[in-house]
């Protein structure tokens, strides 16, 4: 059952409405709906307007969240977070320790994965409105430290980082990993993602960077073909600790 105050998505003729549960009401070009009603149904059901308009209830998953969550600023692509995860074959036995939460966004993926995620955002405001998504997410293993990742303490399975990065950085992140563990970056310029391939190369082995590309097919009636726009978002550098 949907509890109070649970993020839910209404979704009908394609639109998608990011509501929460309880007291209030949704207003719509197709009718009023009473929001209380949702703690009544179950995902999969549909909720009529007042005008008797049918909304299919879904409950968000993380690339929904992408979508909808309040943002700071340009959180990474699920692409992206997609490959941090294969990359470093992140697991439901895993720490992770994540750098430049912004949004909360990578870590939401991340909480759905991993035993635990401690998330540092240094920005005060930034990490307010993460927390606040990572509640909304229902995530109690995700820990939202408003604080400098340089001062993070501990041993991790993952280290990844998203932030402007120093030397410093890497060498912090070597520091708290365990043996075996890996460290990923992304980078959305080159420049940085040399610092961190330089720094890298004498503490880990197996450094490796990726350039993160995406296409999408495009189909008309005359036939179907790659997408003519490329979508580069930036780079991921993996490396694993000895």
């Amino acid at each position: 059952m949907i509890r109070d105050g649970q993020r839910v998505l209404l979704i009908h003729d394609g639109k998608e409405y990011y509501v929460r549960a309880g007291n209030g009401t949704l207003s719509t070009d197709k009718g009023i709906i009473d929001l209380n009603v949702l703690m009544d149904a179950t995902p999969g059901e549909t909720i009529e307007t007042h005008l008797g308009i049918p909304f299919y209830i879904r409950i968000p998953r993380p690339t929904d969240f992408f979508s909808h969550a309040r943002r700071t600023g340009a959180p990474m692509l699920p692409k992206d977070i997609g490959m941090v995860c294969a990359l470093t074959g992140m697991n439901r036995n895993d720490d992770v320790l994540d750098a430049g939460t912004g949004s909360g966004i990578a870590s939401i993926f991340f909480g759905g994965i991993a035993k635990s995620v401690r998330t540092f955002e240094i920005r005060e405001e930034f990490a307010k409105v993460c927390r606040k998504n990572i509640e909304e997410a229902g995530l109690e293993n995700v820990e939202v430290v408003a604080g400098d990742m340089l001062d993070a303490e501990g041993s991790f399975d993952v280290v990844h980082l998203d932030l402007q990065i120093t030397e410093a950085h890497i060498h912090h992140a070597h520091a708290l990993l365990r043996p075996g563990g890996y460290l990923a970056t992304y980078t959305p310029f080159l420049e940085q993602t040399f610092i961190v391939m330089d720094t890298a190369e004498p503490l880990f082995t197996d450094v490796v960077c990726h350039e993160l590309i995406g296409r999408e097919l495009t189909r008309t009636k005359r036939g179907t073909r790659p997408s003519t726009r490329v979508s580069h978002s930036g780079y991921i550098t993996v490396a694993r600790k000895e």
